[in-house]
Order: structure tokens, then sequence, then C-alpha cells
């Protein structure tokens, strides 16, 4: 779960995909091409966050950040950030560190641990998003990670998150930045509540109006 180990345990050449991908750097294309959606004020968790690209970025756009992640040393870079508090937790090794909390955003990128899709989706807060981007099969053919156990199958992303998420968002290829890499990628949210007798128009009210589908112009 740390910068050293985004997604395959397998040994240095691994460290080497993160320190290019995970630990520093510009903040995903796919994290920015949701950037409308995350307001000033709301709360996120970044998980397995690394050198915290991503923090630094969400902390510098309003937004109040826990930073999770089982390499102390990377934390320490993130200490004293306005907006930020860190976690130090190894997921894989013990139990969620974050019982009954929820985030308006919950971001994972490059780190994959299948186990904890149930704990994920329930710290995801009623109208809240989850953004999610690791490696899938077809990485093995350029690089770190190449375990299949490590990469996503086709289609699995959707999988993960439902039932519980209504995905927004979803993408399976070779990304546009380098390094090359082969990824699946979602943006996914969780419907608020409809009350247990809500007509059409009432279960409408289940999603933000920031999420609702924008109108098309007609001619």
């Amino acid at each position: 779960m740390s910068a050293a180990e985004p997604a395959d345990h397998t040994g240095t050449t691994d460290a080497v995909v993160a320190t290019a991908v995970h630990g520093g750097g510009s903040p995903s294309d796919w994290l920015l091409r949701w950037r409308h959606l995350l307001a000033p004020g709301r709360s996120a968790l970044d998980l397995a966050c690394g050198g915290g690209r991503h923090v630094r970025w969400l902390a510098s756009n309003g937004l109040r950040v826990t930073a999770l992640d089982r390499d102390a040393r990377a934390l320490a870079g993130l200490s004293g950030l306005d907006g930020v508090s860190t976690l130090c937790a190894d997921l894989e090794a013990g139990a969620w560190p974050l019982p009954g909390h929820q985030f308006d955003l919950v971001l994972v990128t490059n780190y994959l641990w299948r186990a904890l899709f149930g704990q994920l989706i329930d710290a995801v807060a009623p109208g809240g998003l989850l953004i999610y981007e690791t490696f899938a099969l077809g990485q093995e053919t350029v690089g770190r990670p190449s375990r299949p156990e490590f990469l996503l199958a086709p289609g699995e992303l959707l999988t993960l998150v439902r039932p519980g998420l209504q995905v927004l968002g979803y993408e399976d290829g070779w990304s546009s930045q380098e390094p090359l890499r082969r990824l699946q990628r979602l943006c996914a949210h969780k419907p608020l509540q409809a009350a247990p007798d809500a007509g059409a128009g009432d279960a409408a009210a289940a999603w933000p109006r920031h999420l609702r589908l924008p109108d098309i112009d007609r001619p």
C-alpha cells in the first residue's frame, strides 16, 4: 500500500513504477476530469496515498483530506499541511482503520486489494463519490505490476462496485500520460436514500443536482 508497492508486491522494480506514477508529479487526469464535482469544504479519503500528489492537490482545492498509507515516511512529508490529517495503517494485515467514518470522496489510484471493496463502498457518504484508477490486464506487456492477481480483468472494476454505487464514468484502456500504462478507472456515486414511498419525482432527489446529466442543446 505504500509508495514502494502500488499494486504488485514483487520487489524493487515496482518501486520504480510507484515513484513515477504514484509518489509525485501531476495529479491523475482521471481525477482532474471530475474536479467540477469536488466542492471546497468537502471531506476526502486518499487511500494508499503514497507520497501524496493527490493529497496536496485536493487540499489546495479546499477539501479536507485524510491521507492513509502504511508508509510512515511517506506520510511524514504530508504532516502539517493545511486541511490534511494522516493515518498510518496496513490495510492488508489488519482491521479497517476507519470504522463508521464516511467521506464525500474516496480516492484510490495505483492500488488494488479486492478484499477492501466492501469497506470502500461503506466509506462513501450518501451523495459522495468513489474515484478509482489502477492497473489492468495488458499492463504485464509493458512492465510492472505483472502478476494477474494485481491486475483487473476486463470489466472487473464495474463488478466490484455493484451493488452499492451508481457508475458515472468508466474507462478501460491505455493511458495518455507517461509512463505507458494499461488502466481501468471509474467514477461512481452513492445515491442519497429515497423515502420508501417515494414516487418518480422524489426518487430523482436521490441524485444531487450537481451529478445530474447536463441538458443537450437542440437546434
